[in-house]
């Protein structure tokens, strides 16, 4: 099933890369604002929870696809809310271990898709997007993974939140390369992690730009010669 929907005031419709899109942006504009009616962490399950329903509708046209990333999703998600129930620290880390590489998965199916299609469309620009994001996220799992395995890999500041969102914060600045300094990495582990983010996001910029820069000279080529 299609669900499209219209930006208001304008005539871009919002397709499955567009959803993927808004849900992960909602995680950074109305989590700060719901802290206080709903549990830190609870509230970053949720939204992480809407991050992967919607990826998995991103790529529900593909039937193959589809199937790997529902066998992927459902024991991260599985894994991630059993934790409320059972605490123990190894569900928590293998909930964070598969939802990176599901999201790892989600990348390499976004790129595919934005280098084989043979139009810039709207829904392109959005999964490319969307990707780099995603990189942020699967990150963010790894470094909270890391953390679990490795208690004190990271040096955390003294502020409220729980240590998903803490990683989350410092993979996207590790990931554009702001590095204000207030979360640092200790182990050779956490540093060197950290330093293939910062080149996986400069790559990804680089290639993408120069993926969609070639095809929409390609695709103005064609136009012409019609």
């Amino acid at each position: 099933m299609r669900i499209r929907l219209r930006i208001p005031f304008t005539n871009i419709i919002i397709r499955r890369f567009g959803f993927l899109l808004i849900s992960i942006l909602l995680l950074f504009a109305l989590r700060p604002f719901l802290v206080g009616y709903v549990g830190l962490q609870i509230l970053t399950d949720i939204f992480i929870f809407v991050i992967i329903a919607t990826a998995v509708y991103a790529v529900s046209e593909q039937k193959r696809v589809l199937i790997i990333a529902m066998v992927i999703a459902i024991p991260a998600l599985g894994f991630n809310w059993s934790y409320y129930f059972v605490k123990i620290a190894t569900i928590r880390l293998a909930a964070d271990g598969i939802s990176a590489v599901f999201i790892a998965y989600m990348i390499i199916n976004i790129l595919s898709y934005v280098f084989k299609g043979k139009k810039i469309t709207v829904d392109v620009i959005f999964a490319g997007i969307s990707g780099y994001f995603l990189i942020g996220l699967m990150w963010a799992f790894v470094f909270s993974a890391l953390e679990y395995i490795l208690p004190g890999s990271f040096q955390l500041p003294h502020v409220e939140g729980d240590r998903l969102i803490h990683a989350v914060y410092y993979s996207f600045v590790t990931l554009t390369t702001v590095g204000y300094g207030d979360i640092t990495p200790v182990s050779a582990s956490a540093r060197s992690f950290s330093l293939l983010e910062a080149i996986t996001g400069q790559l990804y910029i680089a290639i993408l730009i120069a993926g969609l820069v070639g095809k929409y000279i390609a695709q103005s080529l064609e136009e012409e010669s019609q």
